[in-house]
């Protein structure tokens, strides 16, 4: 039974890795059609429409403390509207496949940000020289619009902010979001999110006047029922049976994905300083996760009697 486990687990961190991963194909196929705030907006709309057809049919119950609704929205907040939002707006300015490495250093902030904030994930050497060559790794992948070519610099610096921004999420969900099915934080966060989202649109992008084409429209019910509905089902399972650390291993798999899909549907190039910085952030990925160096550095002291 716990191989079985195991091995659904496994099949949801790849459709997780490949939902994410051609969404920002998907994003930049849609991103002219539609403001930012409305694109995002559309897309949690679609998805927060899913995820309570699905808790309907599965009769899950709702949370009653209150205290609990205030931490998803916080998560709504943190881990959806800010960096959805980094991202589309980015990938008016950046390539698709650019978005998908950038946002990917996610294990990277999340082993800091664990250090701090939760006693059972400090840092660690191997979690220091993971740091070390993954920075390096995105500084030789943004050094093209660092020296005024290719992609903005404030595109490229606002997909790490959107990357920094999910592993916050990460790191709070384990901290404060415990104990509920996976379906229950992933319905209430996209919901907030499109309403935060969608208020936001109206007030300022008027959607209405919107003429999308075809791929547009499209577009958005793949982001929505995939990147918005079902990855949120997959990623709270994964949380509740991984953790945080490990869960942000998807972001292995996202950077190969989003460099295919660039080049195979929109042409968009790979040089060397791409294969190479790429490999740099997904070897630094995989030394923040090496069971090798794992010698405790610093970190958040245990209380007294926690396991």
């Amino acid at each position: 039974m716990r191989g079985r486990a195991n091995r659904v687990d496994w099949l949801n961190f790849l459709a997780l890795g490949f939902m994410w991963g051609s969404s920002y194909l998907f994003i930049k196929l849609a991103v002219d059609d539609f403001g930012t705030f409305t694109l995002v907006a559309l897309r949690l709309v679609v998805g927060a429409a899913l995820l309570w057809t699905v808790v309907r049919i599965a009769r899950q119950p709702l949370p009653r403390e209150p205290r609990i609704y205030g931490h998803l929205l916080v998560m709504a907040i943190v881990n959806i509207t800010i960096p959805f939002l980094l991202i589309t707006w980015a990938e008016q300015s950046v390539e698709s496949s650019l978005a998908a490495i950038l946002t990917s250093p996610v294990p990277l902030f999340a082993i800091i940000l664990s250090a701090l904030f939760l006693h059972d994930e400090p840092m660690r050497v191997n979690g220091v020289v993971g740091l070390i060559v993954g920075f390096v790794g995105v500084v030789i992948i943004t050094s093209r619009g660092l020296t005024g070519t290719g992609s903005s610099v404030a595109g490229e610096l606002a997909l790490l902010g959107a990357s920094f921004s999910y592993a916050c999420g990460a790191v709070y969900s384990r901290r404060n979001v415990r104990g509920l099915a996976p379906m229950i934080p992933a319905v209430f966060q996209v919901t907030f999110a499109a309403i935060i989202t969608g208020t936001i649109a109206l007030l300022f992008e008027q959607p209405w006047t919107a003429t999308p084409d075809a791929d547009a429209v499209f577009s958005i019910l793949w982001l929505g029922i995939l990147g918005s509905g079902l990855a949120y089902l997959a990623v709270f399972r994964l949380f509740a049976h991984w953790g945080a650390t490990r869960t942000t291993l998807v972001a292995y798999v996202i950077p190969p994905i989003g460099i295919a899909l660039g080049y195979i549907v929109l042409q968009e190039p790979i040089d060397a300083r791409i294969v190479f910085g790429t490999a740099l952030v997904i070897a630094g990925i995989g030394l923040v996760n090496s069971r090798y160096g794992r010698r405790r550095l610093f970190g958040r002291v245990p209380p007294i009697g926690a396991a």
